[in-house]
């Protein structure tokens, strides 16, 4: 697979943007969500895998591949060797900046979770997230877009920084990503505490962050200080 052309990728993103809409006006979001759980709640919410190796243990991994990204940035092992000073800042960078990119968006999302909702034994109402991203449903919000799926598709910024040095390492960053992304959304609508479109639009966000950045890149050069350092000395 080339690298996709700067064309292919706002038409990939486009495209993927307008299929996730459709799944949004489709509705099914409720239905979907109707497959876990009902009046009782949902029975897998406390499951003992789902909650400490899928959500507190992902998390923490998640966390600590990224300080090991950040600390690459200056002592770079593996593969991150093969990546200029410029693709490694890029990587790090991406990866934190598309978790406070959905960290922010949750903090003022009035979109409530799945367990919330009066379907599910909750007081909230089902509302579109787009619709009323600013109007309570009646419930706690802070439900939109899936952060614990971001524990994944933040690293589809792998793409981007390998894509022009090491094609193969950058598609098995993408794919990772996305199998990660989408295994730790689904956990999470197993405990009902997501819906399917909010662990899509994670996915586009991170991809448009990781994307926006690569961009930035593109335009800077960034000097790494310590390596200048060790060469002066």
């Amino acid at each position: 697979m080339q690298n996709l052309s700067p064309k292919r990728l706002a038409v990939i993103t486009a495209g993927t943007a307008l299929m996730f809409l459709a799944w949004d006006a489709s509705g099914f979001d409720l239905p979907m969500a109707h497959w876990f759980g009902g009046l009782g709640g949902f029975p897998l919410q406390d499951n003992w895998f789902l909650t400490t190796v899928l959500h507190d243990g992902a998390r923490r991994l998640a966390w600590c591949l990224a300080l090991l990204l950040c600390l690459g940035v200056w002592f770079p092992l593996g593969g991150l060797e093969r990546l200029t000073f410029n693709r490694r800042l890029q990587f790090a960078l991406t990866t934190l900046l598309a978790v406070t990119v959905v960290s922010s968006l949750k903090l003022v999302s009035a979109t409530s979770c799945p367990y919330a909702l009066s379907d599910f034994g909750g007081v909230a109402h089902y509302t579109s997230h787009w619709a009323h991203l600013f109007q309570h449903d009646g419930g706690s919000g802070g439900c939109f877009p899936a952060g614990h799926a971001s524990s994944g598709f933040a690293f589809l910024g792998g793409y981007f920084a390998f894509r022009g040095s090491d094609k193969a390492v950058a598609q098995k960053w993408l794919a990772g990503a996305i199998m990660v992304g989408l295994v730790l959304g689904f956990a999470q609508q197993l405990r009902g505490a997501h819906f399917m479109s909010h662990t899509l639009w994670t996915a586009w966000i991170c991809w448009c962050t990781a994307w926006g950045v690569d961009k930035l890149m593109d335009r800077f050069t960034f000097v790494d200080v310590k390596a200048d350092l060790g060469a002066a000395a």
